[in-house]
């Protein structure tokens, strides 16, 4: 998932430096989207890990 921010995020880069302001929008949009699921996902992984080991 942290693969699809990334690429989100470089198509968002590269559209804003050409001036495609909408699809630059939109890909900047996805890809916060997707950091922050994937943030949200890593801290209950984390918080599951700590649970199983006690």
């Amino acid at each position: 998932m942290l693969r699809w921010t990334i690429i989100f995020l470089v198509i968002a880069i590269v559209a804003a430096i050409f001036g495609f302001g909408g699809i630059a929008a939109g890909a900047a949009g996805i890809a916060k989207i997707l950091f922050f699921l994937f943030l949200v996902l890593f801290v209950v992984s984390l918080l599951a890990g700590t649970a199983k080991r006690s």
